[in-house]
C-alpha cells in the first residue's frame, strides 16, 4: 500500500519536508556545537526560499503552505530557541535557580510560541497578498544564526535578541515581500555563511546579518513601497520581478 502522500505532493513539498528535518538536525546539533546548528538553520532557510522557486517553476499544491508554515515552525521557531538556549546554559551553568536560569528557559520558550502565532496568522491571513504583518520568523532566525557564527558567543545579546524577535514577530509592522531577485541574492550570501563561516574573520555571517539586519530597520519603509500598490497604479514593477503566491515560504 503506498503511502498517502504519494501523487498529493510535488518536488516543493518535498523540500519544505526536507526543511524541517534540517530543522530538527539543527536544533540535535545545538547540543553538541552551537556553530554546526546555526549552519543547519541557514541551511533550513535556503531550502524554505528554494521550494517557492520550485512551486513557481513546477507548480504548488494544496498542502504546500500549511506544510510551508509546519516546517518553520521546527526550523526557524524551535531550533533557534534551542540554539541560543545552549548557548546560555554553557555560559551560565543554570545548575541553580537564578533570574539568569529563568530567563534562558522562559525566552527561548515564548520566541517559539510567538513563531507559532506568527506564522498560523500569516497562514490564514498573508498567503499571497504581496506583504505580511510582523517580522517573518525566517528573519528572525537569521539574525540569531548569523549572530553565533559572527562570533558573538555572549548569552545575554542572544537571549534579548531572541526576546525582542518574541515581540516583532506579532507586531503589526508590515514587511513587503522581497523582490526574487534579491532573495536569490540574500541565499547566496546564506550559502557562503555556511560554507566557509570562518573565512576573512567570518566575513560572510557578518554580511549576512548586516543585511538581514538593514532589511529588518528598513524594509517596512524604504524596500520598494510601489510593490504594496494595486496593480493599476503607477510605478508597479513588473510582474516577472515580484514574488509570486506559491513563493510564500520566503515571507514566513
Amino acid at each position: 500500500m503506498q503511502p498517502r502522500f504519494v501523487g498529493r505532493l510535488g518536488v516543493a513539498d518535498a523540500v519544505t519536508v526536507a526543511n524541517a528535518a534540517l530543522g530538527f538536525l539543527a536544533a540535535v546539533a545545538a547540543t553538541i556545537e552551537p556553530e554546526l546548528a546555526a549552519r543547519l538553520i541557514l541551511l533550513a532557510a535556503v531550502a524554505d526560499g528554494l521550494d517557492g522557486v520550485i512551486a513557481k517553476k513546477l507548480g504548488s499544491t494544496p498542502a504546500g503552505e500549511y506544510l510551508d508554515s509546519l516546517a518553520d515552525v521546527a526550523s526557524f521557531g524551535v531550533a533557534p530557541a534551542v540554539l541560543v538556549f545552549v548557548v546560555a546554559r554553557g555560559r551560565w551553568g543554570l545548575e541553580s535557580p537564578s533570574l539568569m536560569a529563568i530567563a534562558a528557559f522562559c525566552v527561548p520558550a515564548i520566541f517559539v510560541a510567538m513563531a507559532v502565532v506568527r506564522l498560523g496568522l500569516y497562514t490564514a491571513y498573508d498567503v499571497g497578498n504581496g506583504h505580511t504583518e510582523g517580522v517573518p520568523s525566517t528573519l528572525a532566525a537569521t539574525v540569531l544564526a548569523a549572530t553565533v557564527l559572527a562570533g558573538v558567543e555572549e548569552a545575554a545579546v542572544l537571549l534579548a535578541t531572541a526576546g525582542i524577535f518574541a515581540y516583532l514577530m506579532v507586531t503589526r509592522v508590515t514587511y513587503p515581500d522581497l523582490y526574487a531577485r534579491d532573495a536569490v541574492a540574500m541565499g547566496g550570501v546564506q550559502a557562503l555563511a555556511i560554507l566557509a563561516p570562518t573565512a576573512f574573520g567570518r566575513a560572510f555571517p557578518k554580511l549576512l546579518l548586516g543585511a538581514a539586519l538593514a532589511y529588518l530597520l528598513l524594509g517596512p519603509r524604504f524596500y520598494w513601497r510601489d510593490a504594496d500598490c494595486d496593480l493599476d497604479g503607477p510605478g508597479v514593477a513588473a510582474p516577472e520581478d515580484v514574488e509570486s503566491p506559491e513563493m510564500e515560504g520566503k515571507r514566513s
